[in-house]
């Protein structure tokens, strides 16, 4: 039997913790774990730990939290006395820099949110379920110095439910992501796992996400509409404008009524029209400096009149 791979890990959100638990228990040797420096959160804005640290913790792994790796003299010392024989990067949010690349014999392998080559970028969960794909997945692909353009090694479908958004969805795929991941080691270290060059012909982009990405743009049809409001959560959601004020919209769904596009229509319930005859049912929503509330109190507390516009 092969002895257990040397493996440093570097990721940071929660989407990378299943992977780094997964990597442990099945016998992998873990002696360093990477992830970003303790950032301020909240209103007190104290240090947080990120979700990574707290599980490498909890696990009794070593962690370095280094501001900088590209050029870190200390940093790359550390890296050549561990010796890994592969650096696995689950969602780390630095540029892996050349230096480790070429370090480790089986190279970097980035667990990615997408059927590579479709999606790569920052944001390839929210852009899936914002294009209205019904299928998406997870990637293993050695990392080179593209963004997301390595070979990939082995990929897994995952279905997008019509209700599923990017909060429902992420914990599937980082999970389905975590057994990949043990997989494509295993299969490296027997040579069943062989690496194959992307498509590049075929690849789409998704993008980091922006505040902007949230604004509603009526001329779309509501169903799109509906996709990005679900793919772009928790942030930066969608949000429009009521009377001069901010409207975030939090649930919505296409309904067949005929309004004028970012109209409004009252009429048991609350809608607004939108492009190609296609009309939102709002069913909850959030004005600006006010708590989240179901459309029937929206339409108590604000009367909106039949024919007011949103967007204004």
């Amino acid at each position: 039997m092969p002895s257990p791979l040397n493996l440093v890990f570097c990721g940071t959100p929660a989407f990378a913790v299943p992977t780094l638990e997964k990597l442990v228990e099945a016998g992998f040797a873990v002696p360093l774990v990477v992830t970003q420096p303790d950032r301020p959160k909240g209103r007190g804005m104290e240090l947080a730990f990120s979700p990574v640290k707290q599980r490498a913790l909890q696990l009794g792994l070593q962690l370095s939290q280094p501001d900088k790796i590209k050029n870190n003299e200390e940093f790359r010392g550390q890296f050549a006395r561990i010796a890994p024989d592969a650096v696995i990067v689950v969602g780390y949010g630095r540029i892996i820099p050349q230096w480790m690349i070429e370090l480790p014999r089986l190279g970097n392998l980035n667990l990615h949110a997408s059927l590579l080559p479709r999606y790569r970028g920052a944001a390839p969960i929210q852009w899936a379920i914002a294009r209205g794909e019904s299928v998406s997945g997870v990637t293993t692909m050695r990392i080179d110095a593209g963004l997301d353009t390595g070979d990939i090694l082995l990929r897994k479908e995952i279905p997008i439910a019509p209700q599923d958004t990017a909060v429902t969805l992420a914990p599937r795929m980082a999970a389905i992501g975590a057994d990949l991941m043990v997989e494509t080691l295993r299969g490296l270290q027997s040579g069943t796992v062989r690496p194959q060059p992307q498509d590049h012909a075929k690849a789409t982009l998704a993008p980091i996400l922006t505040k902007a990405d949230g604004k509603v743009d009526f001329q779309s049809t509501a169903q799109e509409i509906t996709n990005r409001l679900r793919g772009f959560q928790p942030w930066p959601g969608a949000y429009t404008s009521f009377r001069g004020k901010n409207l975030h919209i939090w649930a919505a769904q296409p309904v067949e009524r005929a309004v004028a596009t970012a109209e409004l229509l009252v009429e048991s319930g609350l809608f607004v029209g939108c492009g190609g005859g296609s009309a939102l049912q709002l069913l909850e929503v959030q004005l600006e400096g006010k708590k989240r509330m179901p459309a029937a109190d929206f339409l108590h507390g604000y009367q909106p009149r039949v024919g007011e516009k949103l967007g204004n």
